[in-house]
């Protein structure tokens, strides 16, 4: 696997993958960027909700559990030394569909924490991962 970032400007930096497909890095204002897009520790913990959500989506669709929808948060606490590495990160699944069980949701994401999220056992390194979950029949309000 092999990726390239450009440098564009003081804290920015365009990134492209094997498939082309663009991602714009960069500092928050206040840490001298313009925030056109993540910071690279924002992009490493949606890199980990976008690996472990493959991982859901899959594992409950090969239970062929009625997943419809699926939105994950992660929260994180750095090292207040450098490397600032993730000490602390909390992941929170909210997962629906008309008669989803909450035993296979719990499943699905007990199996991509322990097996399969190969993002997760980086991260397990360096950080305490913890997760709660939410399952219902309905999209929350604001999924």
């Amino acid at each position: 696997m092999d990726v390239q970032v450009r440098w564009v400007s003081p804290k920015r930096f365009d990134g492209f993958s094997p498939s082309g497909a663009p991602l714009v890095l960069d500092a928050r204002p206040e840490s001298g960027g313009t925030g056109a897009g993540p910071s690279p520790m924002e992009a490493v913990l949606m890199a980990l909700a976008g690996c472990t959500g493959s991982d859901v989506v899959e594992v409950l669709r090969k239970m062929r559990a009625p997943l419809a929808g699926l939105t994950i948060g992660v929260s994180a606490e750095r090292a207040t030394e450098h490397p600032r590495v993730f000490t602390k990160i909390h992941v929170v699944y909210t997962a629906w569909g008309a008669g989803l069980q909450r035993e296979h949701v719990e499943r699905a994401v007990s199996l991509s924490a322990e097996k399969y999220c190969s993002v997760s056992a980086m991260l397990r390194k360096t950080a305490e991962i913890t997760h709660d979950l939410a399952v219902s029949e309905q999209a929350p309000a604001r999924a």
